[in-house]
């Protein structure tokens, strides 16, 4: 790569993927769009919601993410728990609906 030919070609395409990679980058995970807000507000609900389960053990153990006003619900609990966080997650409003990866642990 010494022969300053070879690299100029590579030298814009190169520099216009660094530079559409490094701006996505610095947008990723930012929304100010009414549905990010109201994903924000169901993922609050679902874990006041999963919080108030007390069939669900250990406490804190389902994580929730909200993507267009879809629950994804993933984590493993004791006893019947899968059946509680998802009814418990359906039941708040704005839910669209449940994707329910939680795993109950038979012990």
């Amino acid at each position: 790569m010494n022969n300053p030919r070879l690299a100029s070609p590579w030298a814009l395409p190169l520099a216009l993927i660094l530079a559409s990679v490094l701006s996505g980058c610095a947008t990723f995970g930012q929304c100010d769009s009414d549905s990010c807000r109201d994903d924000a507000k169901i993922t609050k609900d679902v874990n006041a919601s999963l919080d108030r389960q007390p069939d669900l053990f250990p406490p804190n153990a389902i994580s929730v993410e909200t993507i267009d006003h879809v629950v994804y619900l993933n984590g493993l609990v004791d006893g019947f728990g899968s059946e509680t966080a998802e009814s418990a997650a359906d039941q708040v409003p704005g839910v669209s609906a449940v994707v329910n990866s939680v795993t109950d642990d038979p012990q």
